[in-house]
């Protein structure tokens, strides 16, 4: 799916507003002139899920300084969502948690595991223009690396060659 437009959504979450918590639909559109980390998780509730959504949570402002944001999907309900945040799980949360209840978007992005009904641990990045430029897909029990998102999203906007273990601020490849 690289290189091509990413999947548009529209779903329901559960997103951060100066009075605390509440729903709000969004879809890609919302994130027009942005750079998107789009990342699916498989459920509320688990072990390794509060890892990944508090740490990127806890990077939210170098993604922000990249014109990057952040948003996390799981095929869990907004219910089930808001639930777990109130519960303390995600500690400050700042950026929307959406749910997939009927799995389409899921499918779309090619990360449902049909068997079990939750989506396995894909990360897209969307560039502003709205085409997908990355996308990295784990199984269930491997976490999400936060430096290694934030280095491969530098590299795309470098618009340069990046060769292997290439680090902002180094030398691209001539193209």
């Amino acid at each position: 799916m690289v290189g091509k437009p990413a999947p548009d959504f529209f779903l329901e979450g559960v997103v951060s507003t100066e009075s605390g918590k509440e729903f709000k639909t969004l879809s890609l559109k919302d994130f027009r002139d942005k750079w998107l980390v789009f990342f699916f998780y498989p459920a509320d509730f688990t072990f390794v899920c509060p890892t990944e959504i508090k740490g990127f949570s806890d990077n939210i402002d170098s993604f922000r300084r990249l014109n990057a944001e952040i948003v996390a999907v799981s095929t869990d309900s907004k219910w089930s969502h808001l639930a777990w945040i109130k519960r303390g799980d995600l500690g400050n949360l700042k950026y929307p948690l959406l749910a997939d209840f009927n799995k389409v978007t899921s499918r779309a992005y090619g990360v449902l595991d049909e068997e079990k009904g939750v989506a396995l641990r894909g990360l897209f990045i969307v560039d502003p223009q709205g085409t997908l430029q990355y996308q990295v897909i784990h199984n269930l029990d491997v976490g999400r690396s936060i430096e290694e998102t934030l280095r491969v999203l530098e590299a795309l906007q470098s618009g340069g060659l990046c060769p292997l273990g290439w680090k902002p601020g180094q030398k691209t490849l001539a193209k």
